[in-house]
């Protein structure tokens, strides 16, 4: 040992490997989509391919059904009509999957809706912008306290995001009668711009969501051990920001709401929207873990409950939000299942594991590798005698007769 120095005591010493993979951590960052946890290799995209042309099939197969039944819903106000009614409904899909990306979902979206409509119905008359303001103030900064409590004490985002629908759906209640809108502003002449500004946002996101190293950063919220443990600082604030901008997104669509002068306003609690727009994120293909999502899923998956609903109501059939969205979420679980098994790294697709030593004591904690020679018995067994030769195997005669190396010359 004299003045050697073991490797492990060494200031300059490389990162000791990830006890969960055994890869160093130079590695780990290019081969895993979690570096801290999880499989090697990189999230696959097949079974959201594949899932998403199921949906653009359905699509075309509903659209279809519609325009048998009803070919005004496709032309004209009606389109305009149709085209509202999805950035609605995409709004509030939208606000649902960003937090479920991240893992913290958002189950206050519905409620927020309902009171952003009933602000915005009761003060149109001052104009869009005036009743517009305060509402999303307001959505920014409930969204922050929601986020500080889900990040500040590390619980989970549905259980902190309940309470705060309830303390929206008391808002809502303070309404004993509807709301007609007073404002002016009709969200409908400019329909296909909204259409297209939520088509655009929606599969950017999912462009921008399909980036390993985005996708990495967004679902860090995600447990991976220990729900308890902590998942870091750049967690916490993509988590904040995550939930702060669900909370704005469903004033959005609430706001949207009262602006279109087809209906009164009702103060209902609107956990019905929250079910329809989480089953709208899941039917997308969004994973109910976090972090694994599609490209071009919520566009696909709000067209077709869209055109699902006006096919319904041109068919003259009751169907309630509940239901729908009962349905979507039953289905997206499901999907949720196929992107978990499916959308998994592939076996084996990662560089080949470092070995953790080289076999040298300062290559790690491991010891070196055994001596491949066989080893004989220690200690060694006393000989027997041969029934042949009954001579003592120990008395040679070297030992008795022989000359002594002590005497040769001595005397």
């Amino acid at each position: 040992m004299g003045g050697g120095v073991m490797r492990h005591d060494e200031p300059g010493r490389e990162p000791a490997p990830e006890p969960s993979s055994g890869i160093p951590a130079s590695v780990l960052e290019n081969v895993f989509d979690d570096p801290a946890h999880g499989e090697p290799g990189r999230d696959r995209f097949a079974v959201h391919v594949v899932w998403e042309l199921l949906l653009l099939a359905g699509l075309g197969v509903l659209a279809y059904l519609l325009w048998r039944e009803e070919p005004a819903a496709l032309r004209g106000d009606g389109l305009r009509s149709l085209l509202l009614d999805a950035v609605v409904l995409g709004l509030l899909a939208l606000a649902a999957g960003l937090t479920l990306r991240t893992a913290a979902v958002n189950l206050a979206v519905g409620p927020v809706a309902v009171a952003a409509a009933l602000h915005v119905a009761e003060q149109g008359d001052r104009g869009a912008e005036a009743a517009a303001g305060p509402a999303l103030a307001v959505a920014a900064l409930g969204g922050l306290a929601l986020a500080l409590v889900v990040v500040v004490l590390h619980v989970p985002g549905w259980a902190a995001s309940l309470a705060g629908a309830a303390a929206v759906i008391v808002y809502v209640e303070q309404r004993s009668a509807a709301v007609l809108p007073q404002g002016d502003y009709d969200p409908e002449r400019g329909a296909l711009h909204l259409f297209v500004g939520f088509a655009a946002v929606a599969v950017l996101g999912g462009l921008f969501g399909s980036v390993r190293a985005v996708r990495r950063v967004v679902g860090r919220f995600r447990p991976v051990v220990d729900p308890a443990r902590r998942r870091g600082a750049v967690a916490a604030v993509v988590t904040s920001g995550a939930l702060v901008g669900s909370t704005v997104l469903a004033a959005l669509a609430g706001m949207l709401t009262a602006s279109r002068d087809i209906a009164p306003v009702a103060p209902d609690p609107g956990l019905d929207w929250t079910v329809l727009a989480v089953g709208l994120a899941l039917l997308a293909g969004t994973s109910a873990y976090g972090r694994r999502g599609g490209v071009f899923g919520t566009l696909l998956a709000v067209c077709l409950v869209t055109v699902l609903l006006a096919y319904a109501q041109a068919r003259g059939w009751t169907v309630s939000r509940w239901a729908v969205g009962a349905v979507a979420i039953g289905v997206g679980l499901l999907v949720t299942r196929l992107v978990e098994a499916y959308g998994r790294p592939a076996t084996g697709a990662a560089a080949e594991p470092v070995p953790a030593g080289d076999g040298r004591i300062g290559a790690g904690w491991t010891a070196p590798p055994a001596d491949p020679e066989p080893v004989g018995d220690w200690p060694p067994a006393v000989p027997r005698r041969s029934p042949e030769s009954p001579v003592d195997p120990w008395s040679d005669p070297g030992w008795e007769n022989g000359p002594r190396r002590w005497d040769a010359g001595g005397r």
